[in-house]
């Protein structure tokens, strides 16, 4: 075996990818081989780093250095610079995000990673998904081999997740250990293990970025899973959109299969557990566990009435667990590190870790992981870089469609499930989502509300119909068409949804109005009785003006309107805009060169 003196590690998850990491890869391999390094440098492709906004990142080590943004371009220069010469290439490494201090050098040193802590995500960034031998390297099937060659009583296993406090990373914060102990407890026969790779909710990428960074870790603890309550097969039911994960998925069954660690009699234990795959067609409603079934079954995907619940009956009518991956990633590292170690991180009834998709109107949009009880402070402004351009914060939307929307008020509370289920929004699988001044936070509720309406299968009457009432005031109410009694007309609305809906995807859908409503409600106020939108989102309720001494009369703004309702005298006379014919396109704003038009 070679032994290298330099590993140099390029992100190929799906953003680095579609940024050219495959040329970087390519180029890298060339360079070093024209320069005789070939056998001293190891150039590795590995999952997700985190710090999606400054991809494509490339990590030298043993130093740690990080390069942002790196381009084909630039490979010969990391190369003849840092490799053959031992001198950093500088210009690289400032993140656009101000990520580093300015004493910082590597990634151990980043701003970016100083308050998380990777769990789930531990092996991202860290080995090649696409090699077994690197996840062995990592105790990759230790706690898998552990639980076997000792022959360790199913229950004891269950035991240890029960201990670790680890619950459902989905949505629901389901005890995961309690949803295990009852599959386990059903009368033995044919069981099942499902993990839900579906994610679809807006702006979510954290179950995508485990599967392309650390897949065998989702094998091992389906297996063990299967082991512990007594199934011998598996199910991944991950979304056709991510082709890169289900592509590193497949490699890690089939690699998996090759060294025994599925299939037959694994590890001599007479335990038979295998896995295979099933592609969701990107249905919404499909993350839900009994339309994930349905539809792994070849059905239609809609949910069905609970009880009985999947544990006791569930695919194919035979008990089964269900978990996403971010819950199963915790799994193995779990049952090496001990209850008592996960147990130990995060709050008193949300322990452990979380992984959040973090985008919007923040400087370092990314994937992180925190321990529950961090602060949305301290995710926003030190891990996240702040709002771009010093803008106000304004809010912060969680658990995607199902979620809800906190002020700045709320900037201080620590991060568990219970905290904010009580504040009116949800953990949810883990966007986040920042909003700046600029945002409108009806326009918001009706971006949320929108994508329920099209997303719901329609099998219930208070999701089906109710939310598409909810959606049509809420478009009166953006179009400037309004009136006082649609507030409570919403909230009367929401209330029957909650209660009546046959789903969570449909008890949840009117949390995004509820919470704006509650925390936002002087905006709703001023769309309906000013027909005014502060932020100057809603088309319909803005108009444009030109300011006559900022007027240079120069007549671009004429030129540019398709309505013709801009009148003036070139060079003699200020610019005015007809509002009674104006389209509000706002072709007159872009073309003034001196901020002369202004919106209202």
């Amino acid at each position: 075996m070679n032994l290298y003196r330099a590993h140099v590690l390029v992100c190929s998850g799906t953003g680095c990818t579609a940024s050219k990491s495959p040329q970087i890869i390519e180029e890298m391999e060339r360079e070093i081989a024209s320069l005789g390094l070939d056998r001293e440098v190891k150039v590795v492709q590995t999952g997700c780093f985190g710090l999606c906004a400054e991809g494509p990142i490339v990590v030298v080590y043993p130093e740690g250095v990080m390069y942002y943004r790196v381009q084909p371009a630039d490979v010969s220069e990391i190369v003849s610079e840092h490799l053959e010469k031992g001198r950093y290439v500088r210009r690289l490494m400032t993140s656009q995000a101000d990520l580093l201090s300015d004493q910082a050098k590597n990634i151990e040193e980043s701003r970016f990673f100083a308050k998380q802590l990777r769990v789930a995500l531990r092996n991202c960034g860290l080995i090649n998904p696409e090699s077994i031998d690197e996840y062995i390297a990592q105790d990759g099937y230790l706690a898998l081999g552990r639980i076997l060659s000792e022959k360790t009583p199913p229950m004891d296993v269950i035991d240890v997740i029960k201990k670790s406090g680890l619950r459902g990373r989905g949505g629901g914060g389901f005890p995961t250990g309690l949803k295990w102990e009852f599959a386990a407890n059903q009368p033995s026969g044919q069981k099942y293990v499902c993990c839900n790779a579906d994610e679809g909710d807006p702006g979510a990428f954290m179950d995508r970025s485990v599967l392309e960074g650390d897949p065998h870790s989702i094998v091992e603890a389906m297996a063990i899973a299967g082991y512990a309550i007594g199934a011998n097969q598996g199910y991944a039911y991950v979304r056709a959109e991510y082709p890169i994960a289900v592509r590193r998925l497949q490699l890690a069954i089939d690699a998996a299969r090759d060294l025994g660690l599925l299939g037959q009699n694994i590890f001599d234990s007479g335990f038979d557990f295998d896995i295979e795959i099933r592609l969701g067609a990107g249905a919404f409603v499909c993350g839900e566990e009994t339309a994930l079934m349905r539809s792994i079954e070849g059905k239609r995907g809609n949910p069905t009435p609970r009880p009985p619940f999947p544990a006791i009956k569930g695919l194919f009518g035979q008990p089964t667990i269900l978990n996403n991956v971010e819950t199963f990633a915790n799994i193995p590292v779990i049952l090496l590190q001990g209850a008592e170690w996960f147990s130990g991180l995060g709050t008193e009834r949300s322990k452990g870790t979380k992984v959040f998709a973090l985008g919007g109107k923040v400087n370092n949009v990314g994937l992180i992981e925190i321990p529950m009880g961090t602060t949305l402070r301290e995710i926003v402004y030190d891990i996240g870089g702040g709002i771009p351009g010093g803008k106000a914060f304004k809010a912060v939307q969680t658990g995607g469609p199902s979620g809800g929307c906190l002020p700045a008020s709320m900037l201080d509370v620590p991060i568990d499930y219970d905290n904010l289920v009580a504040a009116g929004s949800m953990m949810g699988s883990g966007g986040m989502i920042v909003m700046d001044e600029d945002t409108c936070m009806v326009d918001i509720a009706k971006f949320f509300l929108e994508f329920t309406v099209d997303e719901s299968c329609g099998k219930c009457a208070p999701c089906r119909i109710g939310t598409r009432r909810m959606l049509e005031i809420l478009e009166k109410i953006t179009d400037g068409r309004g009136q006082p009694e649609d507030l409570p007309e919403l909230e009367h609305l929401a209330t029957a949804i909650k209660e009546g809906s046959l789903c969570a995807l449909g008890q949840t859908a009117p949390n995004p109005v509820l919470s704006t409503l509650k925390y936002f409600r002087e905006e709703y106020e001023e769309h309906v009785t000013e027909r005014r939108c502060r932020c100057h989102v809603c088309k319909n309720l803005l108009a444009y003006a030109i300011v006559a001494e900022n007027c240079r009369k120069c007549g671009l703004c004429a030129k540019q309107c398709p309505a013709d309702c801009i009148s003036g005298v070139l060079g003699k006379e200020p610019y005015v805009i007809d509002s009674s014919r104006c389209i509000r396109c706002g072709a007159c704003e872009q073309a003034c060169k001196f901020n002369a038009v202004v919106r209202q």
